[in-house]
């Protein structure tokens, strides 16, 4: 997954700065040389003396440089970290952020980015279809709607409802890296990210010295039908040498194709886990190296048809459900003593649903039609007591549909009801930045129109300390807020009934932790606890035997976890562990039984093993094992427990210069388990690839 750097007995000197506002999480070495930087950031810089990345699951790895030597020249592409609002250098971050890195998503043997976030130990993926047809995501026993999804830096997040968050425009090799900050982000991306946040972060600029023009192509086939076909150009002068700036625009367009016959057949034998979908993605980025600043764009548009099986009711096992989002986004950032990063940003998602595939006779389809629209204002600067940053943001957030939201004056199309509320948040956040100490904090005040919400403010404080150069502790507290879904205010069909009256989820949480690292070992340990109250869940009463699914506000949710994780590093191999142990203890009658948020997992072990068995051959091998809390109701009536199980997947890859082969395993062991409700998961699944690079 990851290949080690290792020590190198050179100094290095960074000439090119480059300060990317979007991202988590970044390198920067022991011993660094800076040619052109502002006085505070060299400072920031100067002060860190060894430091670890954090990669796939929380391993750290080191990319400590000391001693003398001949001056190197090298890109400092990411040198901060915004789990703050004011960005940082990476060895004075006090929080818990993971980094799946290129050569993670290169090596993992996956098919989307739902699967790839699987060996994040602190992540719970609950799979209702492969290939990314519909997966809910959580972090810390936190369900899919108590996240915020970022794509390089913008909410992306679907007001509709969670279940649809990963229908991202972009493919895997769009992506230079993914970062996970669990914990409440609420004081850095505002409403929804009540327990974390996952960025995604695109290709932008080619780095110093690095040509990325080209072609780039891969063909997929496996199991169950399963094809998939992929091309990728991209537009970047390589940069010549003596020059110090890159290049002044960079573009690249993507589009895939993906389908499958499905894993599984209703009980008429026909097709119920099938899919097919398209996506198409546009990112530039113009350096503006006279004012030293940049602006960048990207516009995308992900669509697909899938069989939802049982997904929503165990008495139909033909749904289908056909969803189509656009994504458009266009980003500022100016560098100097004063540091402005504007956005704007406009979203689009359609969704339809059918309860009984290809017919409207007995059930209409669901119509729904939602809009983002959001303008982000962050500042920052430096003075003699430390990092300010302050800023603001709008959302407005507008959904048109045939089952949720208010009536409609003038109906149109499939649409009859609505819902349109806005956001409005205002942030500051100081940084104190010593040798060995950073202290960051500071708050977020936010309004919503919907029930006529006041302002209430969220506050929150990150500290570090660096115990010389291998040992590093940290502690936090930290709170925040997320807004109910439309889904969960309006949808009242089906055996459902929904409470238009809903209270904002609230959560406290206090963390405290460990880093060790070294040329061969990283380590780290982490216990946190969060209080959550008004916690929004749909229950229904086992009592009755045909009970709704209510959506209620919990009264309180007290969660205690402990995380932590090993990486041991060679030249041959790279070797990872990692465990989460979760513990709820839940306010709520025993009698009740939930969809979501009282179902999470207790037990959580991962391990990743990449060998290099040659120069260009590899071998990846990803164990998973969960044990999961909760009940679901089978197809017969019955109240079912969540059994544990066990998942090997396996990756051998042969890699050359401008073409690689792969032959990949899932559930090797070909175990049949059940991650949510009624919807069993496939056994085996085999796929075999190529991937080729053109130079233009």
């Amino acid at each position: 997954m990851y290949k080690p750097q290792f020590n190198q007995r050179k100094a290095l000197r960074f000439r090119q700065f480059s300060r990317k506002g979007y991202a988590l999480f970044a390198c920067l070495g022991r011993v660094v040389t800076i040619g052109v930087l502002s006085v505070a950031t060299l400072k920031a810089a100067a002060s860190t003396t060894a430091d670890d990345v954090t990669v796939a699951d929380g391993s750290s790895v080191s990319t400590t440089a000391t001693g003398d030597g001949i001056d190197k020249e090298a890109t400092l592409d990411d040198v901060e970290v915004t789990g703050s609002r004011a960005p940082l250098a990476l060895g004075q971050a006090a929080r818990m952020v993971t980094v799946l890195s290129r050569e993670d998503i290169q090596a993992a043997p996956v098919q989307s980015i739902n699967d790839l976030l699987k060996m994040v130990v602190g992540v719970d993926v609950r799979q209702r279809g492969p290939i990314g047809a519909q997966t809910d995501v959580g972090i810390r026993g936190g369900t899919s709607e108590q996240i915020t999804i970022l794509l390089n830096g913008i909410n992306i997040c679907d007001p509709q409802t969670g279940h649809n968050a990963f229908d991202l425009p972009c493919d895997l090799s769009d992506i230079e890296r993914i970062e996970v900050l669990e914990g409440p982000a609420g004081r850095v991306y505002g409403t929804s990210s009540l327990v974390g946040a996952i960025n995604i972060v695109t290709t932008s600029s080619p780095k110093l010295g690095e040509a990325r023009r080209g072609l780039n192509l891969r063909m997929e086939g496996g199991s169950f039908g399963y094809l998939s076909a992929v091309g990728r150009i991209a537009l970047a002068k390589p940069q010549t040498e003596g020059a110090y700036s890159l290049p002044t625009l960079h573009s690249s367009l993507s589009a895939n194709f993906t389908r499958s016959d499905g894993y599984s057949r209703s009980k008429a034998g026909a097709q119920n886990s099938d899919y097919s979908g398209g996506k198409v993605f546009y990112q530039g980025n113009y350096q503006l190296s006279t004012l030293n600043s940049q602006l960048s764009w990207h516009a995308g548009v992900s669509t697909k048809g899938f069989g939802s099986n049982t997904f929503y009711s165990a008495k139909y096992d033909e749904q289908y459900e056909k969803t189509t989002k656009i994504y458009t986004a266009i980003q500022g950032e100016t560098n100097g003593w004063f540091h402005f990063s504007p956005s704007v940003y406009w979203n689009r998602s359609y969704d339809r649903f059918e309860l009984i595939r290809g017919t409207e006779a007995k059930v209409p389809f669901n119509y729904h039609r939602s809009d983002v629209f959001g303008i982000n204002l962050n500042s920052w600067f430096d003075w003699l007591l430390g990092r300010t940053a302050f800023g603001a943001e709008f959302r407005n957030e507008d959904i048109v549909s045939t089952n949720l939201g208010e009536q409609l004056k003038e109906a149109f199309s499939h649409y009859k009801v609505g819902l349109n509320r806005s956001n409005l948040s205002f942030h500051l956040e100081h940084n104190i930045l010593l040798r060995r100490f950073t202290l960051s904090a500071g708050f977020i005040a936010v309004k919503n129109t919907w029930n006529q919400m006041p302002f209430k403010v969220y506050p929150g404080m990150d500290a570090s300390y660096r115990l010389g150069d291998n040992w590093k502790v940290y502690a936090s507290y930290n709170s925040s807020l997320r807004m109910p879904s439309f889904t969960e205010l309006y949808y009242s069909v089906g055996g459902h009934k929904a409470d238009k009256y809903l209270k904002p989820e609230e959560l406290h949480a206090v963390e405290g932790g460990i880093k060790y690292n070294n040329r061969w070992l990283s380590a780290k340990a982490s216990v946190f606890h969060h209080h959550q109250r008004n916690t929004i869940d749909w229950v229904r009463d086992t009592r009755e035997a045909d009970a709704p699914w209510q959506s209620v506000n919990l009264t309180r949710i007290n969660t205690l976890g402990f995380e932590t994780s090993a990486t041991l590093n060679s030249q041959l191999s790279t070797l990872n562990l990692s465990y989460c142990y979760l513990h709820q203890d839940k306010d709520v009658a025993d009698h009740l039984q939930s969809q979501y948020s009282l179902e999470y997992l207790r037990h959580k072990l991962t391990a990743r093993l990449l060998i290099h068995l040659t120069r260009r051959l590899d071998w990846t091998l990803c164990y998973r094992y969960q044990d999961r809390m909760g009940s679901y109701t089978d197809t017969n009536g019955q109240v079912q427990v969540y059994h544990p199980y066990s998942i090997l997947d396996s990756r051998l890859s042969w890699n050359a210069d401008n073409y690689s082969v792969y032959i990949e395993g899932n559930n090797l062991l070909s175990h049949r388990y059940v991650d949510y409700g009624n919807v069993p998961q496939p056994g085996l699944w085999l796929k075999i690839g190529a991937k080729y690079h053109i130079r233009l």
